[in-house]
């Protein structure tokens, strides 16, 4: 049993190679693996590649790591929610909160979440299982951002805000107040949102708009 403690990423590309470093650097971990479905080397960027997705539960069982997170990018969210659940019941996820974020005592993080460095969780914030925040990101009070969504970095969330499941909200974007966001939906880059969207797509603009 490796008696280390040492994380098991999946996807050895340039955000699970992200999540490595602040795994290794702000001290959540001893040591990071890799699983990757498509690099056949044994190493890359000097971490240990155990084998690709069909490997995992074997390793895991084995000892060779203790906690699981997917390093797989918004362009790909069905595999990311896919790869959560295919292995959230057999293998614990790790929920990676930066050292530098300020997080609320009275918000709610779930398993396989990864909140970089500089971020502000609010008050009674709830966030749900696999979603990334990027950094410098603010989640203001009462807000919910939904399981598999992935946040880019400087989001300005406000308060009372609810984001549905799979959602992409890109660079500089900001939600105001009290408006909620359906699930697969993607938010451009600096858009502004100032009404509840309900409908799927992508949007952009200030004030957002409908694009397809």
């Amino acid at each position: 049993m490796n008696k280390k403690k040492t994380l098991g990423v999946i996807g050895a590309g340039h955000l699970g190679l992200q999540i490595a470093h602040h795994a290794l650097h702000d001290n959540h971990f001893d040591e990071v693996v890799f699983f990757d479905d498509y690099i056949t080397s044994d190493f890359v960027s000097g971490y240990k590649v155990l084998g690709n997705s069909d490997d995992i539960l074997s390793s895991y069982n084995k000892g060779l790591f203790s906690k699981l997170l997917i390093g797989v990018g918004y362009k790909n969210m069905t595999k990311r929610d896919a790869l959560f659940c295919r292995f959230k019941d057999d293998v614990p996820f790790a929920t990676l909160i930066h050292s530098t974020c300020f997080i609320d005592q009275t918000s709610n993080i779930d398993s396989g979440t990864i909140i970089y460095p500089g971020t502000t969780i609010d008050a009674n914030v709830k966030i749900g299982t696999n979603v990334l925040i990027n950094i410098d990101c603010t989640i203001s009070h009462d807000s919910v951002i939904d399981s598999n969504s992935f946040l880019s970095p400087k989001v300005a969330v406000a308060g009372f805000v609810n984001i549905g499941k799979s959602n992409v909200i890109g660079i500089n974007s900001t939600i105001i107040d009290n408006i909620n966001i359906a699930n697969n939906t993607t938010i451009g880059a600096g858009t502004v949102v100032i009404e509840t969207i309900e409908k799927s797509g992508l949007y952009v603009g200030n004030p957002h708009r409908l694009v397809r």
